[in-house]
């Protein structure tokens, strides 16, 4: 067995002959002639000639193996509906819809948007497009209208699949109006809209001679064969839009092969996830996590993958450690605003349930603080991992590599370059950091196999917006600040436009953030920078305490507040102090649990807030606006 060292290593020396052994992951129906193709850098093609098809890899190899082995868990606490596909079930259900698009006239390389709830019905609509080599577009459901017609207008989708409406904590969210909003500001009009009917929204409107229903169509293609188109590994699979564009919005496209191959490593010497074993993701299909953990990785893999729709804490705190021993999950991927949110809860649901299936619990999707990684992973008693990666790279850049080497875990560290990255931190002048040193995290090219292969139909905006910090040398921008560490351990410290410069000092909102996290009152906090026209910038705080009995009286808020200062002191020096520390009971996040730290700085500098579609809670915005006034 190779360490992590000598694996990463053999990754960057020899990557012809690493990528050939992890190619042999997945099935090929024609082989590649050439591992990369980089003559036109920053451009990589990867498995050059090889044919391969997704939906396959995913799905009706394991079914011909193994047919009557759970593939799909679908579970939803809030309609309380739970239904497991078998593999062949799974691969029927994918064909009858693949049978609806053509039906519909969707043929290869065209687009299909996916605008869906958390449903098995999603995941089925998102495998017949790679089945039949169409190019999925999946919208988170729920989505602004606004924002969802500029994505129509981008990928210009001959179907748009959706459903009458979605479920968020008991109550039903309706999707068609929006939907129907978004095309009527569409230039672009979809020829077609399948629409999945859950009975959650009566009253939703039917376009004649645009919308057709699902459950009738399906009714017509009950023993429908469609097989899989086979494609050149660098065509695409899907397109998914990254959040927080502006303007004409940037559609991350993915390729066949090398994505199918870089997840299927990944499940390996990563995720350590096996046939016939079980994987919960607790993301959505609107984000990247939800592409590649929920439906691809741990199907490629031959594992059983959990869909579930529904929040944490209901019916109570307990249920995703009781999902783990009902289905005896091995592999758990979260994210660490669901761990800050279970860490207001009592612990005994913890403890509840038989855990004794699970090996790893990975976390993605934003830093994970040192605090809330070391009381996760105490109170769970198993290894937390921490792994960072972005919409853009489609798995993980940094992470423990377990499946290779059991290196030990550091709080609050995505620990190593995953192999096939050559990643490096740079000082602005392009030159590479030494240990402790903060500087930016970038990627040498070409991008390991799995990256995405340009912006959709906007191949120069690729170049400009990833590769273009330095003159010399070229290099794949994340636009977040790292260190590492003596041991080569590194820490995210936030993104370079999260820097706050307080008098000349450039501080990162992370390290602000997790220094007040380490006051034991505090569950959770966020940091904005605040124009100030003394110092250009003050820090101000925004936190959640675990025991709302300690802001019963504004002597007591004060005192508290006078606490965290001194907190930040101790470990950040006064520089990094807030000008204010405001308490509230909740944060305004997205429903993927990412907080909007822009619409925090807006209302905290008195500016209009932005578009809060995407928002969870808008009732912790109206509290932000409160402790502001006060």
């Amino acid at each position: 067995m190779a360490t992590y060292k000598e694996f990463h290593q053999y990754s960057i020396e020899k990557p012809n002959e690493f990528w050939t052994e992890q190619a042999q992951l997945v099935d090929w129906n024609e082989p590649f002639t050439q591992v990369c193709d980089y003559s036109r850098p920053p451009f990589a093609k990867w498995f050059v000639g090889g044919k391969t098809n997704l939906c396959h890899n995913a799905v009706d190899r394991h079914a011909a193996k193994r047919p009557n082995d759970r593939a799909l868990i679908f579970i939803s606490t809030e309609t309380d509906e739970e239904t497991v596909y078998s593999f062949a079930e799974l691969q029927r259900e994918i064909e009858r819809m693949a049978a609806i698009y053509q039906s519909l006239g969707v043929k290869k390389g065209d687009r299909v948007l996916i605008y869906m709830p958390m449903i098995a019905q999603a995941t089925f609509a998102i495998l017949a497009a790679t089945r039949i080599g169409a190019i999925h577009s999946v919208v988170f459901g729920g989505f602004a209208s606004g924002s969802l017609a500029t994505r129509i207008d981008d990928a210009k989708p001959v179907l748009i699949v959706s459903a009458d409406a979605g479920m968020r904590g008991g109550k039903a969210v309706p999707y068609k109006h929006l939907l129907d909003e978004a095309i009527e500001l569409a230039e672009h009009k979809p020829a077609k809209v399948l629409m999945v009917d859950r009975g959650l929204d009566k009253e939703f409107n039917k376009v004649a001679g645009r919308d057709v229903d699902y459950a009738t169509l399906r009714a017509q293609f009950m023993d429908a064969t469609v097989p899989c188109e086979w494609l050149e590994s660098s065509e695409p699979s899907y397109i998914l839009y990254t959040s927080g564009t502006t303007g004409k919005p940037k559609g991350v496209q993915r390729d066949t092969g090398g994505y199918a191959v870089a997840l299927a490593s990944s499940m390996k010497h990563i995720y350590c996830g096996g046939e016939g074993e079980t994987f919960f993701s607790t993301s959505d299909i609107g984000w990247v996590v939800g592409h590649s953990y929920i439906i691809y990785g741990p199907l490629i893999a031959g594992m059983a993958t959990v869909m579930y729709e529904g929040t944490p804490l209901r019916p109570d705190a307990g249920i995703w450690w009781q999902i783990v021993e009902k289905y005896k999950v091995t592999v758990m991927f979260s994210a660490p605003t669901a761990a800050r949110v279970l860490k207001k809860q009592d612990p005994a649901f913890m403890h509840k349930y038989d855990l004794s299936s699970l090996k790893h619990i990975f976390m993605a999707g934003e830093p994970l603080d040192q605090p809330t990684h070391e009381w996760f992973m105490t109170e769970l008693q198993k290894p937390v991992i921490d792994n960072y990666w972005q919409t853009e790279t489609g798995w993980p850049m940094l992470a423990a590599l377990p499946g290779v080497e059991n290196t030990p875990i550091k709080y609050g560290s995505p620990s190593f370059p995953v192999y096939g990255y050559n990643l490096q931190i740079f000082r602005e002048d392009g030159s590479v950091c030494g240990a402790n040193e903060k500087g930016i995290a970038a990627v040498i090219p070409p991008l390991p196999p799995g990256c995405l292969s340009t912006v959709w139909g906007q191949d120069d905006r690729f170049v400009s917006t990833y590769f273009t910090l330095f003159k010399e040398p070229l290099v794949y921008s994340s636009y977040d600040w790292a260190i590492k560490d003596d041991d080569g351990y590194f820490t995210i410290l936030g993104r370079t436009d999260d820097v706050i410069n307080v008098a000349g000092h450039r501080l990162g909102t992370r390290e602000i953030e997790e220094a007040i996290q380490n006051h034991p009152a505090i569950a959770e906090v966020a940091v904005v920078g605040v124009e100030d026209k003394l110092k250009g910038q003050v820090p101000m705080a925004f936190a959640v305490v675990k025991d709302a009995s300690k802001l019963s009286s504004p002597e007591l808020i004060k005192a508290l507040e006078k606490e965290v200062f001194g907190t930040v002191d101790s470990i950040l020096g006064a520089i990094g102090r807030p000008a204010r520390v405001h308490f509230v009971t909740g944060l305004p996040k997205t429903r993927s649990g990412k907080m909007l730290r822009r619409s925090l700085q807006a209302l905290a500098e008195g500016r209009d807030p932005g578009d809060l579609t995407t928002i969870d809670d808008p009732s912790t915005l109206e509290q932000i606006k409160n402790a502001l006034a006060n």
